[in-house]
């Protein structure tokens, strides 16, 4: 992933407050030998204190043979994504017609080893961190290695813990524009009111007054 200077976060903080809203992304597995790279999409919690990643799946799964192969992956989390018409980034003084579109989006990408999970007791232990980060407010039996109503189920997935070894992070909203064509997207932005619209915009306006 390119990321210009003015596209990086500002500091830690600013990825890692973004990744706590998004928990979902695309996990990357080295293929095995001929075989082009896996990508699993999943739900995950992340532990910025323990820079560890907490996953389960189901044991048929066809990614653990590659994962246990190469234990080094990639989670990609991208969102807040949206197309920039060519208008809207034309520079000051030139026709409109002559701006170039674009993508805006945010995007972390954690590079991280994998470390399988197949332990009754662990695979429990992750169940119930993933189940206090998606239902803080409860409402579902904890999980346990032999009593209901998980316990019967745990044979059947295989636990994932992710040591994040290393992480790129990219916030891609007119960084590099004079201010009034950055005016002028955050108007259009606010105008169309599309998927993602007013996201990308609070993006674009927070990372101008910083």
């Amino acid at each position: 992933m390119l990321i210009h200077p003015w596209d990086a976060p500002h500091d830690d903080t600013e990825w890692q407050t973004w990744l706590a809203a998004h928990d979902f992304g695309q996990l990357a597995v080295n293929g095995l030998p001929g075989e082009p790279p896996a990508v699993q999409p999943l739900h995950f919690a992340y532990a910025a204190d323990r820079a560890e990643i907490v996953a389960h799946l189901a044991r048929p799964n066809p990614l653990w043979a590659a994962l246990e192969a190469d234990p080094q992956v990639l989670l990609s989390v991208v969102d807040d994504y949206v197309y920039v018409p060519g208008p809207w980034q034309a520079a000051p003084g030139t026709p409109a017609e002559h701006g170039v579109p674009t993508s805006f989006y945010a995007a972390v990408q954690l590079r991280c080893t994998a470390q399988v999970v197949d332990d009754p007791a662990k695979k429990a232990d992750l169940l119930n961190r993933q189940l206090g980060h998606f239902q803080p407010a409860g409402g579902s039996a904890p999980a346990t290695p032999d009593g209901p109503p998980y316990g019967r189920m745990l044979p059947g997935i295989r636990g994932l813990r992710l040591e994040v070894t290393g992480v790129r992070a990219k916030f891609k909203y007119a960084g590099q524009k004079p201010a009034e064509v950055q005016e002028r997207i955050a108007g259009a932005l606010a105008r169309r009111r599309g998927p993602r619209d007013g996201t990308a915009r609070e993006h674009l306006v927070r990372r101008r007054g910083s």
